[in-house]
């Protein structure tokens, strides 16, 4: 009698028998009570509900681990790993590629541990999500192996049936009704491995994953070089001799009738195990009906616990705290007890000493007694300084409305309007043309200016005062000064610069930082004037800028330009323009910036001599 062993079918995922050792000499009678003597256990149950979802009849199988290292790398051509941003060279040699040949979907990553993740966990840390497509071309002809990677990052508290998809390789289904969650849960790869596919002359091959309930979900997608080994073993059925280790054809009868023995042993097991699983959960309801019981009753007892502590130590605060008042009241008693002490005997102290002060109150109130008739003569001495003082007093302000009178009669009899002539020197440009002056200041300080014609004449004129380029602007205020008095005592007093355009008008009134003009030191003169009569006066200062530009008046400090301006003049003769922009101010820095504002308002241009010439007045 010779002993064999019954090898799995290979060619069938859907069946998987177990091992089994025969004689030759048995009949398929014994062979089938033999077989029917297998249990199947709950695992092999989760097996063929995987299995159920496989559509792919060569010899592709579920593998529920993450991706390992194999022994030869090169039998992998490609590796994409789904969902990932960047590409990846691992030390063994696999290169995982970046997400692409993808048509729709969007990526999604976690950070989350994934459990059994293999050696190179990160693949299943980033997937691609939706309904969506791979199309990968120029791959060489011929046979390959796909093996495609998947992990429950999103669903991970499930349930079962939240994520159900198929899977269509070449427009062929491989998977179907796919659920990860029902065979591995979350967090932990499952792969599917060995999925055979045939490369044909275009050099294309097509992934497709359609939602059935939710959206599908794929982690890692790898082709592999198949060898004619693997190709051989999928077609073959025998028996192995344990003994000579011949192969014995096993008959395609006796297959089928094994098949449906065990096909009945499953199905009377599945429905023992669903009469288990009813009366199981008839326990479990029962016993959550106990729980909730005792836990309501926990509930109630914790409850009661809770706010007896709590009562409890609300009394140990409330005890601490009145322990603490009294503490400090004690100590604040002892602290008042010694200060009371203290100041006690200083009241002793100040009663002693106010008594010898008494005393000698008294003796000098006997003294001065003696004294008042000198007093009262020192009284009647003060009164009439104060009398005296009063009239000084008045005779000095109204010496000073005299001087304030005088002085400006000064100024009325130098002219009530003065003109001064400023020359500028040369430009650079005029330097560089060898351009000469044309102006005589040999009587400049007689107030003459003299004009050199082409020919020998010369045609003077008369001025107030003419300045030479050698004048700086010290030397032009200093004419200017005495005007800022006037304003201060009431007068109105206009300064301005009149000339041609790139004449030097807004040098000599504005000037720069380092050197300042007429403008800034006049008004640096008002302001510190004003300061020395603030004891006597109150002056309120406001600063309006305007220009007159084709003959219309602009408020250079208003938001709105479109608004028509007029000057208008007042019953007592003074000049006003309603509606103008009055800006008060404190001191010279904030009058500059006020005229600094107004200054980038004014209507420029270039010119010869001047890049930024005014263009008003």
């Amino acid at each position: 009698m010779e002993n064999f062993q019954f090898s799995p079918f290979d060619n069938n995922p859907e069946f998987q028998a177990p091992d089994l050792c025969v004689s030759s000499g048995e009949s398929g009678e014994d062979l089938n009570q033999e077989t029917q003597a297998f249990a199947m256990e709950e695992d092999e149950t989760e097996q063929s509900l995987a299995d159920s979802m496989i559509c792919d009849d060569s010899g592709s199988i579920l593998v529920q681990n993450g991706f390992t290292i194999p022994d030869s790398t090169d039998e992998i051509v490609l590796f994409v790993n789904s969902g990932a941003m960047t590409s990846m060279e691992s030390d063994s040699g696999v290169s995982f590629t970046a997400d692409k040949f993808f048509k729709g979907g969007d990526t999604f990553q976690t950070e989350e541990f994934i459990t059994e993740g293999g050696d190179y966990s990160f693949i299943y840390q980033s997937a691609r999500l939706g309904d969506f497509r791979y199309c990968i071309e120029n791959i060489p002809p011929g046979n390959y192996l796909l093996d495609l990677h998947f992990v429950e990052i999103i669903n991970t508290y499930g349930p079962k049936g939240m994520r159900v998809f198929n899977v269509y390789m070449q427009d062929e289904k491989i998977l179907s009704d796919f659920d990860i969650f029902s065979i591995v849960g979350s967090n932990k790869p499952l792969q599917f491995v060995g999925a055979r596919v045939s490369i044909k002359d275009d050099g294309i091959l097509v992934l497709r994953f359609e939602g059935v309930h939710g959206s599908p979900l794929v982690s890692g997608i790898c082709l592999r070089k198949a060898n004619n080994k693997s190709v051989s073993k999928v077609n073959r059925e025998y028996f192995v001799c344990t003994n000579c280790s011949n192969d014995i054809e096993y008959p395609s009868a006796q297959k089928k009738l094994l098949r449906m023995k065990l096909v009945a042993q499953y199905e009377k097991k599945i429905k023992d195990l669903k009469d288990t699983l009813q009366r199981k959960t008839d326990e479990c309801y029962q016993s959550w009906i106990s729980w909730t019981a005792a836990n309501e009753q926990l509930a109630k007892v914790r409850m009661e616990l809770d706010n007896k502590t709590y009562r409890t130590y609300s009394l140990d605060h409330a005890l601490e705290m009145q322990a603490e008042k009294l503490r400090d009241i004690s100590n604040k008693y002892e602290q008042c007890k010694k200060s009371w002490t203290i100041a006690i005997n200083n009241l002793e102290q100040k009663v002693k000493v106010m008594k010898q002060e008494h005393s000698q109150l008294s003796r000098d109130a006997h003294e001065c007694t003696d004294s008042i008739p000198d007093l009262n003569k020192m009284v009647f001495a003060v009164q009439a300084l104060v009398e005296q003082c009063e009239d000084l007093k008045v005779k000095y302000n109204e010496e000073q409305i005299k001087r304030r009178k005088l002085y400006n009669q000064v100024q009325e009899a130098k002219g009530n309007i003065r003109v001064f002539c400023r020359c500028r020197p040369l430009s650079k440009p005029e330097v560089i043309a060898k351009c000469s002056l044309v102006v005589d200041f040999d009587a400049a300080k007689d107030g003459e200016l003299g004009i050199l014609n082409s020919g020998s004449t010369k045609k003077t004129f008369k001025f107030d005062r003419v300045y030479s380029p050698k004048d700086d602007q010290v030397d032009v205020f200093a004419d200017a000064a005495p005007v800022v008095i006037s304003v201060l005592d009431g007068y109105n007093v206009c300064i301005f610069a009149y000339g041609q355009t790139g004449t030097g008008k807004t040098f000599t009134m504005e000037g720069t930082e380092v050197n300042r003009g007429v403008n800034y030191r006049t008004l640096e003169e008002l302001f510190r004037i004003a300061n020395e009569r603030s004891e006597t006066y109150a002056y309120n200062i406001s600063v309006s800028v305007l220009e007159v530009y084709n003959e219309q008046i602009r408020d250079l400090l208003a938001t709105e330009t479109s608004k028509k301006l007029e000057i208008k003049q007042a019953s007592e003769g003074s000049h006003h323009i309603p509606g103008i922009v009055e800006a008060k101010v404190e001191n010279t820095n904030e009058v500059w910036k006020v005229l600094q504002a107004g200054s980038s308002a004014r209507a420029v241009g270039s010119n010869n001599v001047n890049e930024h010439s005014s263009r008003s007045h």
